[in-house]
Order: C-alpha cells, then sequence, then structure tokens
C-alpha cells in the first residue's frame, strides 16, 4: 500500500503510486484516494490505511482529477448524531404536511369538534355493543361453571362423574371468547382515547395557525 501526505506533491505522487502499482493492475481497476485527517493534513494513496477507515474520501483517476467520493466508516456516535437529525427532519415533513391538511380541511375550529364528536359517538357505540356481548360471554360461563360443579374434579360428592370432554371443551371455549372480547373492548377504549388526544392536538394546532385565542 502506497500513503502519501501533501508534502508530496500531486504528479510525483501519482506517477510513484501508478507505477508501484502497474505490475498488478491495469488502469482501469487502479484507484487513487484523497482524504483528510483530523488535524487537517491531506494524504493520498491507493488504499485506506485503518487508521484513516473513518475519514471520507474522494477517488481520483490517473490525471489527479476527482471522479467519485466515498464515504468513511461511521462511529456510534456519529450514526447516533445522524439518526437523531433524519428523524427531526422528519417530524419537521410530517408536521408541516400536517398543518397543510389541517388548512386545508377544515374552516374552523367548529367543523374538527364536529367530526370529533361523531367520531366519539361511533366509538361509544361500538364499546356499548361490545360491553353487552362481554356481560352475556360471562353470564354463559357461569352456567358452564355451575354444571361442572357437578362433575370431579370440582364435586366432593362420592358418586360424581369425570367432567364430560364435551364441557370441558366449552369451558374453554367460553374463557377463550371472554379473554378475546376483553381485548377488543381494551382496544376500543385506547381508540377512543387517542380520538380525544389526536382531534385535541388538532384543535391546538388549528387555533395556533390561525392566531386564535383559547376559548
Amino acid at each position: 500500500m502506497n500513503c502519501w501526505s501533501t508534502r508530496v506533491m500531486l504528479p510525483a505522487l501519482l506517477l510513484a503510486l501508478l507505477a508501484g502499482s502497474a505490475y498488478g493492475a491495469s488502469d482501469t481497476q487502479q484507484k487513487l484516494y484523497r482524504w483528510v485527517d483530523k488535524n487537517g493534513q491531506v494524504h493520498y494513496g491507493d488504499s485506506i490505511p485503518p487508521e484513516y477507515a473513518e475519514q471520507d474520501r474522494d477517488v481520483l483517476n490517473r490525471h489527479g482529477v476527482a471522479v467519485g467520493h466515498e464515504e468513511g466508516l461511521v462511529t456510534p456516535e456519529e450514526a447516533r448524531a445522524k439518526a437523531a437529525a433524519d428523524k427531526a427532519a422528519k417530524d419537521i415533513q410530517i408536521q408541516k404536511q400536517r398543518d397543510r391538511t389541517l388548512l386545508q380541511v377544515y374552516q374552523s375550529v367548529e367543523e374538527i369538534e364536529v367530526l370529533r364528536d361523531r367520531r366519539l359517538e361511533l366509538i361509544e357505540a361500538q364499546l356499548t355493543i361490545q360491553q353487552q356481548s362481554l356481560a352475556n360471554l360471562r353470564a354463559k360461563h357461569i352456567q358452564l361453571e355451575k354444571q361442572a360443579a357437578r362433575f370431579l374434579p370440582r364435586s366432593q360428592e362420592p358418586d360424581a362423574q369425570p367432567l364430560p370432554d364435551e364441557l370441558k371443551l366449552d369451558l374453554q371455549r367460553s374463557a377463550s371468547d371472554i379473554a378475546t372480547q376483553q381485548q377488543n373492548l381494551d382496544k376500543k377504549r385506547v381508540e377512543r382515547e387517542t380520538i380525544r388526544t389526536t382531534f385535541g392536538a388538532d384543535i391546538k394546532r388549528f387555533r395556533e395557525l390561525k392566531a386564535i385565542g383559547p376559548r
């Protein structure tokens, strides 16, 4: 590997690099690099030393003209900083798009509130249905439990029979249905709170964009 700093003039450097690699590669395969270290020193070489692996570099042709650029290895700190910057930029674009949508879709705070209330009314209706369904499932499960109480191992009667397989399966299905319905009910409640939070934020932002004071 050949590596030279700016203490060597570029024409001489290129000749030396090309001469050094002439026996191992054709002109189309040769690649020269130019990079700057942390001290601001410019370096040239036909490969990158390990200690400079993190440095960005220009790719030069045989005439010393930059024809490309390669990024160096990214440190964990640089990766975190880039990720944070990318997220901040994305968040700004998302907010700008949301602002445009708010101003295009709504003419007043009242319009936003009307849509919010309609969404909440629908959610409340769905919650009422799911709550009733859950109550019915629990009532059914109680009846199955009463039936199962007459059989072993729940019954202590000396003539009690083992729990029938069909009743056992009904109990398992009933418990599973209750769990599923409870999960659906919980999700619907979360959805209700999300609607309230989202519309609340939209109303607040709409007031800011329209310079409307709080009521």
